[in-house]
């Protein structure tokens, strides 16, 4: 099967926002003087509301600064800024049913913040860290991060996602690890179950590929520490075509991570054998 990133990235529900936010609403440092049409359509409206609550005049104003500031550093091509709501926007906010509530989330290859500002934006309780390698990338990240007021719950790291487990940066491990249209699944389990912490979840956003994908690396998933990945529709009934996801648990750990982690209970038996050695002899 060859990747498609392309049908990776068209993978997202319909949708676009309700009528754009007053001036006064936009956060400082949003500029809607440029700003093409990102309103949304009337049937997308309960939608949005449901999916973004009170801050959908923060998502509103995130949209403007994807359509401007996005297009015009290559984030986001042309053709897709009337699109905004309806490939990009909903489709991210519909993977927030997945997460817990309080949870860490780390962004692999978040590129324009999709979906980490998104969920951020939805999800005012999680903690967000962006990992994107790419300087103008990053630059837009930082600039969009602070201009939206998400500072307090958002963190950008300019690195690679094959770098991170090794380097121990604040943020990792992540209780959820996500990642849209960045690489199949094989490739992508390798560089991000290292990142979440035992037992937490990679998220990965999807297209059509995604049950063939499962299907074909299913064993390498395994041997990298998976459980078995899920694929999984998120905001059936709000958005069309529903968000898919493919949903990886880190059930266990292998290589380095496994070594260490024996080190570490055997150096804690060694501690503990000594206190308790250290206590009976002051017994006698």
């Amino acid at each position: 099967m060859t990747y498609d990133p392309a049908a990776d990235a068209a993978a997202g529900p319909g949708g676009d926002t309700p009528p754009g936010p007053s001036a006064s609403a936009v956060p400082d440092g949003v500029d809607q003087s440029a700003a093409p049409d990102v309103s949304l359509p009337d049937e997308l409206v309960d939608a949005a509301r449901t999916l973004f609550g009170d801050r959908l005049d923060l998502a509103t104003a995130y949209a403007e600064l994807l359509a401007t500031d996005g297009v015009l550093r290559g984030l986001i091509g042309p053709r897709e800024a009337p699109r905004i709501w309806a490939r990009h926007l909903l489709n991210c906010a519909a993977v927030a049913e997945l997460i817990p509530t309080g949870a860490s989330v780390l962004d692999v290859g978040s590129g324009a913040g999709l979906p980490g500002i998104v969920l951020a934006i939805a999800r005012p309780d999680l903690s967000v860290v962006l990992v994107e390698p790419l300087a103008r990338r990053t630059a837009f990240l930082t600039e969009a991060v602070t201009a939206l007021g998400l500072d307090p719950s958002v963190t950008v790291l300019r690195t690679r996602a094959e770098e991170l487990a090794a380097g121990g940066p604040r943020g990792v491990p992540a209780d959820i690890v996500t990642a849209r249209a960045v690489a199949p699944l094989d490739r992508l389990a390798g560089w991000c179950l290292p990142l979440t912490t035992l037992k937490g979840r990679v998220l990965a956003l999807k297209g059509s590929s995604a049950a063939e994908e499962v299907a074909e690396y299913g064993k390498a998933v395994a041997r990298l520490g998976g459980a078995a990945p899920e694929v999984k529709h998120c905001g059936v009934g709000l958005v069309d075509p529903p968000t898919t996801v493919v949903e990886i648990v880190r059930e266990r750990l292998v290589g380095a991570a496994a070594r260490a982690a024996l080190a570490e209970r055997r150096a804690a038996a060694r501690a503990e054998s000594g206190r308790r050695g250290g206590g009976r002899a002051r017994g006698r």
